[in-house]
């Protein structure tokens, strides 16, 4: 028999994981404090509840899927939170990008109301959580891990288990989500060097995305930039966040990222320039501004 399943936060990326359990047969318990997603979760055969509280009393595996950690602590432990009535034995599975040091934490203070931790960041986009191929990075004990184990594969075709400790997870998506900043950045500056000197943008991407140039970021971002596809995959300041948490990360660590930080510097000013509500490859808009080229 299948668990049932908590979800809390079906936003961008929790409503399409709440639509690829639910075609999996999954019952599934949510709750957002956006009404409209509530709704969206509801026409998806999702129950909707008042409270985390309320989702957590009817699973035992309750996912959170929602923007950080002061977010996730409000659901956890805040009032009308999941430790309230999680059972003991239930686990709580973090999908969000939140500091490693954070998770740990966390996972410490839901061991004291007997509850589980699995370390679970994602990564891949609204589409692929819906289709239920996301990448997962997955950190936690075995029994935690067990209980999952038949939940997992509706979320992600793509499951790395990179250590039995919460945190190590979080780690392994700041290193990932590091690298897309960089490549979203450095797909955006070489996209306007190409116009400045008068390439033409689908040539450009044509080239690069069949040469040793190419990066996944460069095919997506560029490709839905030049297709005038002005939907929000991946909001702004997402990815200023993680590429802010990876910089943290380094220099607790005494790691040097130089590169990061450039591109995270190109990630602020595309905020600081109103593009706070687009997608994050809003980056082209700063080179625009810097080179005066006329993107597409």
């Amino acid at each position: 028999m299948k668990p049932v399943i908590g979800l809390i936060g079906p936003g961008a990326m929790g409503l399409g994981i709440t639509r690829a359990l639910r075609r999996h047969g999954f019952t599934v318990h949510v709750r957002d404090i956006n009404p409209e997603r509530n709704a969206l979760a509801q026409a998806a055969g999702a129950i909707v509840e008042p409270t985390a509280a309320a989702v957590a009393r009817r699973a035992r595996i309750v996912i959170t899927v929602v923007v950080d950690g002061a977010q996730t602590d409000e659901v956890c432990l805040g009032a009308g939170g999941i430790v309230e009535t999680l059972p003991k034995g239930g686990v709580v599975m973090m999908c969000s990008t939140v500091a490693p040091s954070y998770t740990a934490g966390l996972a410490q203070r839901l061991a004291e109301y007997g509850i589980l931790t699995l370390d679970a960041p994602i990564s891949g986009g609204p589409a692929r959580a819906e289709a239920g191929t996301m990448s997962m990075m997955i950190a936690g004990g075995k029994e935690a891990l067990d209980l999952c184990a038949g939940v997992l594969p509706a979320m992600s075709d793509k499951r790395f288990v990179v250590g039995d400790t919460p945190g190590q997870g979080g780690t392994m998506k700041l290193v990932n989500n590091l690298l897309a900043g960089i490549h979203n950045v450095a797909a955006a500056e070489a996209l306007a060097l190409g116009l400045k000197a008068g390439l033409d943008p689908h040539k450009v991407f044509d080239v690069v995305m069949a040469s040793s140039g190419g990066s996944w970021m460069f095919g997506d971002r560029v490709r839905r930039l030049i297709d005038g596809d002005k939907q929000v995959a991946a909001a702004m300041p997402i990815l200023t966040k993680d590429v802010g948490l990876a910089l943290d990360l380094g220099r607790g660590l005494q790691s040097p990222l130089p590169l990061g930080a450039a591109a995270h510097q190109i990630f602020l000013a595309a905020l600081a320039h109103g593009h706070a509500g687009e997608d994050d490859n809003a980056v082209f808009r700063v080179y625009q501004a810097l080179t005066g080229v006329e993107l597409p």
